[in-house]
């Protein structure tokens, strides 16, 4: 028990710091896209080349993390961050595309990292409730970009927000190296890496139903996710909202998704089937969705901030119990290839409902109706897994 919570702790910690140093360049985009005259509608394509390379890695760090240890990739991912938001600071709008590929990579490894560490210390009937623990650091680190992020930026400028972030994961990441010698204790130094580990991934886990479910949940979900924590603040400010109350609200939204994750964490730990579970979370992401589809001037900020607590609460809060579902279903000593695997579907969706949300945009002027038709991928996997789940009822 002592060294779940060790690892527990560490694991919260460090994607705490890696949620800061992906989201917090799009909490502060409204300043940056002024100071360098950037439409808005480009802040898909910063946010789609972060999960086009999230993508990659997620589906490539298995053998690594066998290789080098879980806590060490954990370090090289917290390293990466920091130089990705340091590039970004260096002036030409390039640069951000530059720092997306290395901060949206670095940041996909964190939870494989951390799945593979947290499913070897596990009890399995607990697993859900421990790994929504964990990913309650997700809301927690928006929590602080959505808080620090305008304040620092009004105090420094977002070039010293940036940095200022960047030297905190250098920090962080030099702080968990007295946990090596017993978090990768189980190494294998001889564990070689194969172009064909990315096809390899790809199949196992699609070879199996129930990780293929999973997997365009993840998609749906996570695509989403990124819609929401990239576009809501700016959505915000474009409709006349100061960055500093835009990021109050965002904030105040993210503290309902640290409760919401462990009560859906704690419903799946053998209460209710964690199927039922992600099935309730894809419907009630459709419907706040569709609210989000009549977001326009009027709407005073408490009513934009009951809608966004709803989103929260969904959109927000699925990690654990996907999370542990595929960890539980994966081959043994494998959960950080598997969580890798279905993540990577999930980072796909990262990459294509930005853009889908931008060319809404463009193509209407409304931010509201983009969130509605991203929130369409949602209520398709709420009915396929509903439908899964009573076919597996009536055998």
């Amino acid at each position: 028990m002592k060294l779940l919570l060790i690892v527990l702790t560490a694991m919260f910690l460090q994607q705490t710091f890696a949620t800061l140093g992906r989201s917090l360049p799009p909490i502060i985009a409204p300043a940056i896209l002024a100071d360098l005259a950037i439409d808005p509608a480009w802040l898909g394509i910063y946010v789609a080349a972060a999960a086009l390379s999230a993508l990659l890695f997620q589906l490539g760090c298995g053998s690594f993390i066998l290789r080098y240890g879980a806590m060490r990739m954990s370090q090289v991912a917290l390293v990466l961050l920091g130089i990705g938001m340091a590039v970004a600071t260096a002036g030409p709008a390039f640069l951000f595309l530059v720092s997306a590929v290395i901060g949206g990579g670095a940041a996909a490894m964190s939870t494989p990292a951390s799945s593979h560490l947290l499913g070897r210390y596990s009890p399995p009937r607990q697993a859900p409730l421990v790994f929504s623990i964990k990913q309650t650091a997700v809301p927690a680190g928006l929590l602080v970009a959505g808080i620090l992020g305008p304040w620092l930026t009004g105090l420094t400028g977002w070039r010293g927000a940036l940095l200022i972030a960047a030297l905190s994961c250098l920090v962080f990441a030099a702080m968990l190296e007295p946990l090596r010698a017993e978090f990768d204790a189980d190494r294998v130094p001889t564990q070689s890496f194969r172009l064909s580990d990315f096809h390899t991934t790809i199949l196992n886990v699609m070879a199996r139903p129930d990780l293929r479910r999973l997997s365009f949940a993840c998609f749906a979900f996570n695509g989403l996710q990124t819609v929401f924590t990239s576009y809501f603040v700016v959505a915000l400010v474009e409709l006349g909202h100061g960055l500093v109350a835009a990021g109050l609200v965002f904030s105040v939204a993210m503290v309902i998704a640290v409760p919401g994750r462990i009560f859906w964490g704690w419903l799946g730990s053998g209460r209710v089937d964690p199927v039922v579970v992600m099935c309730w979370l894809a419907l009630g992401m459709a419907g706040g969705t569709a609210m989000m589809a009549l977001l326009g001037p009027s709407w005073p900020l408490l009513l934009i901030g009951v809608v966004a607590t709803i989103l929260s609460a969904t959109v927000m809060s699925w990690h654990g119990i996907l999370l542990s579902e595929a960890a539980r279903l994966a081959v043994p000593g494998q959960a950080g290839a598997a969580t890798g695997g279905v993540l990577s579907f999930g980072q796909l969706g990262g990459l294509i409902l930005p853009l889908v949300y931008s060319g809404v945009l463009i193509a209407t002027g409304s931010y509201g109706l983009g969130f509605a038709v991203c929130g369409l991928p949602a209520l398709v996997v709420g009915i396929v897994l509903l439908r899964a789940e009573r076919e597996a009822d009536n055998r």
